[in-house]
C-alpha cells in the first residue's frame, strides 16, 4: 500500500558463488582482509559496511554480509557455513536512479518555505520593488543552480559533484535528473568493478589455497563488459573443488 515510501531494491547484475565441502574459516577475517586490500589500493569513493540479511522475517536466521558501495553500485559479499560445507558468494548490484514521491514532496515543501521567506525579506528591505524583483532573482538563482548541477565537474569547483551527491534529497534529484554520464565515470565504474572482483577472488583463492583446496574454475560474466569477460580456469593448492 505504501510502496512509494520504500526505496527501490537494487538490481543484481552479476552473482557468483563458491561451495566448498568440509571447509571452515572466520567470515570476519575474510571481510577484514578484503577491506584492508581495497584500502591499500585507495579505491576512490568506496564505503564499507557489515550488513545482516535475514532468511525471512525478523526472527529468522541471519547472515552477515560485507557491503561495498560506490555511488549507486554495490557489492554484497558473503562467507558462511552451510551444514558441514562452506560457501563464498558475491553479488554486484546497482540501485536505480529514482526520486521517490516523498522526496519530491519534501523538496517542494522546502522550496515553498524558502520562496515565501525570501519574498518577505525582500519586501521588508526593498518595499514594493522587492516584491517585483524577487521572482526574477529566484529565476536567476534557479537557472544558476540548474547549470551548476548539469556542469558540476566542468566549473572548476573542487568536489562540487561529491558535495551535491551527499546533500539529502537534493542528492537523489541531482543523481537521477542532472548528473551527466561521461566516459570518465563509465571507465571509473568499470575499474571499480574490476578492482573489487579481483580482490574478492584473490582472497577466496588465497584462503582456500592455505587449506590445500584447489578451485578448478570460476563461472563469471559481466553485463557491463559483455564478451570481454569469459570463464577462465583458476588453479590453486592440492585438492580439487568444482566452483559454480
Amino acid at each position: 500500500m505504501f510502496g512509494f515510501l520504500r526505496p527501490k531494491p537494487a538490481h543484481v547484475l552479476d552473482h557468483w558463488y563458491v561451495p566448498i565441502p568440509g571447509f571452515q574459516t572466520p567470515a570476519q577475517d575474510f571481510y577484514a582482509g578484503i577491506e584492508a586490500e581495497l584500502k591499500a589500493r585507495e579505491v576512490p569513493g568506496l564505503a564499507t559496511a557489515r550488513v545482516d540479511f535475514a532468511e525471512g522475517g525478523l526472527l529468522s536466521a541471519k547472515r552477515t554480509y560485507l557491503r561495498l558501495t560506490r555511488e549507486r553500485l554495490v557489492f554484497d559479499i558473503c562467507a558462511a557455513p552451510f551444514g558441514t560445507e562452506y560457501f563464498f558468494s558475491c553479488r554486484f548490484a546497482e540501485f536505480p536512479a529514482v526520486v521517490p514521491l516523498w522526496m519530491l514532496l519534501v523538496l517542494l515543501g522546502v522550496l515553498f518555505v524558502v520562496f515565501f521567506t525570501g519574498l518577505a525579506l525582500f519586501e521588508q528591505v526593498f518595499g514594493f520593488m522587492g516584491v517585483v524583483l524577487f521572482p526574477f532573482a529566484c529565476l536567476a538563482m534557479l537557472l544558476l543552480a540548474l547549470y551548476a548541477m548539469r556542469n558540476a565537474e566542468g566549473m572548476g569547483i573542487k568536489d562540487l559533484d561529491t558535495a551535491l551527491l551527499n546533500i539529502p534529497i537534493l542528492g537523489a534529484v541531482y543523481r537521477a535528473w542532472f548528473r551527466r554520464e561521461t566516459y570518465y565515470r563509465e571507465d571509473t565504474r568499470l575499474m571499480y568493478l574490476t578492482a573489487v572482483t579481483e580482490v574478492v577472488k584473490e582472497k577466496v583463492e588465497a584462503i582456500t589455497a592455505a587449506r590445500g583446496v584447489k578451485l578448478l574454475r570460476y563461472q563469471e560474466r559481466s553485463p557491463l563488459l559483455g564478451d570481454l569477460y569469459k570463464p577462465r580456469p583458476v588453479s590453486l593448492g592440492d585438492k580439487q573443488v568444482p566452483v559454480q
